[in-house]
């Protein structure tokens, strides 16, 4: 599995890897690339996503963070600095607790250790069996930003929504069975790595309360820092957001 990537920012600087969203492909990371210079930004496309092949499923978050580490390898990356939204924030869950030794920090925006709830999961990967991506897609962007931000930035709604929609079937399904299955809290103590905690104001997908706060109890010294928007508030906050994923990265980097 060799996962596509893009690669910015002088190779000799820290490396600032960053992981998306369900549907979202390295482009959802865009507002960040002004990171590119403090720091070597790499943006990888989840498995089943963007320019990433889809093997045969199924999908476990075990196999999305080996394709990680499959690429540090691939790229003689040591250790990088780990930011994921979403699942790209389950992978590095994963990789905090089980590969702690590959990263130096790692920051977790807009997501959780554990859907209590499975409806919207069956729902969601019914309606994609059904109506494929495309017919999901105004619906999930619809969650991503709040209305009032996306009234603001029509162009910046339609990237995302034609992200989703481009994605292909048998990839989003995948990961989808695979945030349906799964549940990390237990394994939560075992992150080993300074972890910061992004959260969305108004996140209808994963709010703050219960999830970011889960995630703060149970990962050793995490913290919280809650930004205006919703699910993709990298995007929606991105100003303040790069300067708090910059800084915790510049920090543990050092």
């Amino acid at each position: 599995m060799k996962l596509h990537y893009a690669d910015d920012g002088p190779r000799d600087a820290p490396v600032l890897l960053f992981a998306g969203s369900l549907g979202s492909t390295l482009a959802m990371w865009e507002p960040q690339l002004t990171l590119a210079g403090p720091f070597r930004v790499i943006r990888v496309d989840h498995r089943g996503h963007g320019g990433s092949p889809a093997p045969p499923g199924p999908y476990a978050m075990p196999d999305l963070a080996a394709d990680v580490v499959e690429l540090l390898d691939e790229l003689g990356l040591a250790q990088v600095a780990f930011c994921g939204l979403s699942l790209g924030g389950m992978v590095g869950m994963y990789l905090g607790s089980e590969h702690p030794h590959r990263l130096t920090s790692l920051t977790l925006c807009c997501t959780t250790p554990h859907f209590a709830d499975k409806a919207p999961w069956e729902e969601r990967i019914a309606a994609v069996e059904t109506q494929g991506t495309a017919g999901i897609a105004d619906a999930v962007v619809s969650r991503w930003f709040t209305p009032e931000w996306a009234a603001v930035h029509p162009d910046v709604v339609t990237a995302l929504r034609n992200q989703i929609a481009d994605t292909p079937d048998a990839g989003y399904l995948r990961c989808c069975r695979a945030i349906a299955g799964w549940d990390h809290r237990e394994r939560l103590a075992a992150v080993a790595v300074p972890t910061l905690v992004i959260g969305g104001s108004d996140d209808l997908s994963t709010p703050v309360d219960p999830h970011a706060l889960t995630l703060v109890d149970g990962i050793p010294g995490a913290r919280l820092e809650v930004l205006p928007g919703a699910h993709l508030a990298t995007i929606e906050s991105a100003e303040a957001a790069s300067e708090l994923i910059s800084g915790h990265a510049a920090v543990t980097s050092s």
